[in-house]
């Protein structure tokens, strides 16, 4: 299995309440209500922490689950929310995109 790395998608407004990520897609403006584990991944997106390590540092101690199960679960769910359009995924680290449309340097 490929390393996964994960980015929030810079496109997307996101609050946090009550512990839970709050997430309106500049897409189509469609309100998302992350669980827990969706909102662990979603802080966790930094696109330079494989979704791997997220797992064994954040996941599975919060969860007491095995690490095997915990990634294929956070993959799944990691894919999910990339559908649509909150998360960014690619088997290298992501370079932040430009906020002012320009190009990275």
């Amino acid at each position: 299995m490929s390393s996964l790395y994960l980015a929030r998608n810079p496109r997307v407004a996101a609050r946090s309440l009550d512990g839970e990520m709050m997430i309106m897609s500049g897409r189509d403006s469609t309100l998302f209500t992350l669980n827990q584990t969706a909102t662990i991944l979603w802080k966790s997106a930094d696109g330079s922490t494989p979704l791997q390590v997220i797992v064994e540092r954040e996941i599975c101690p919060a969860y007491e689950v095995e690490a095997s199960e915990a990634l294929r679960d956070a993959e799944t769910l990691a894919r999910e929310l990339a559908g649509h359009g909150i998360l960014r995924i690619s088997e290298q680290p992501i370079v932040p995109e430009n906020p002012a449309g320009g190009e990275s340097r």
